[in-house]
């Protein structure tokens, strides 16, 4: 009884030491785990970082067959740039109706698993339609309808219609136009984004997403 009451007790104070380990985990020891969490997904998918100043030498191109990835430090994004589109870019002082259609991925969680997407069998009437404005070259925007599935998604987190920062950095960089001949093609770029240019939930949770998103001109 004695060596019963002995592991009652070890047990109990090792559950105050898991929980006090968890009351002291400040958002620094969070971010360090979401760099941590991106610098694995990097390695794992054999990334090629380049420097803003080597994507900018390069006519703000990536080398998809090295899988080259541009790093903005002060955003913490990565983006793939894997087609620029056809038409033009969003100009400054323009509004324009955007369609996407993109998958996400939890970076922290299950890198390989889709956390949500509007590719999916069941979403394919549904494209995310936002409205976006470049005012002076900063970019911003809004989901247009709840039928959104990045929206509606995440709305309940307090994301209300607001784009995510990082959804909106391309449009510095791509053109967003309709495809006129079988030839032309939307724009289409790739993007590890942290939790502070993400979605509302990411943000709150401090956790990082790669996304594969389509940027197309709509009506």
């Amino acid at each position: 009884m004695r060596n019963i009451t002995k592991i009652l007790f070890i047990l109990a104070v090792a559950a105050v030491a898991l929980t006090s380990c968890n009351d002291n985990d400040t958002y620094a020891d969070q971010l360090e785990r979401e760099r941590n969490a991106i610098n694995d997904f990097i390695k794992n998918k054999k990334i090629k970082v380049i420097s803003e100043a080597e994507f900018y030498a390069k006519d703000s191109v990536t080398d998809t067959a090295a899988n080259e990835y541009v790093y903005f430090g002060n955003t913490g994004i990565y983006m793939q740039i894997v087609n620029k589109g056809c038409g033009e870019k969003i100009k400054r002082g323009e509004t324009a109706r955007v369609l996407c259609r993109y998958d996400e991925y939890n970076i922290m969680d299950n890198p390989d698993t889709i956390q949500t997407s509007n590719n999916l069998l069941y979403y394919q009437a549904i494209v995310d339609k936002m409205t976006v404005t470049n005012t002076s070259g900063t970019f911003s925007g809004y989901f247009d309808s709840s039928s959104s599935v990045m929206q509606s998604s995440y709305a309940s987190s307090g994301s209300g219609t607001a784009v995510p920062s990082g959804w909106l950095m391309p449009f510095a960089f791509i053109n967003v136009g309709r495809p006129a001949t079988e030839t032309e093609e939307v724009a289409k770029v790739k993007l590890i984004v942290p939790s502070t240019q993400g979605q509302a939930n990411a943000s709150a949770s401090v956790y990082p997403c790669f996304y594969v998103i389509t940027y197309q001109r709509g009506r």
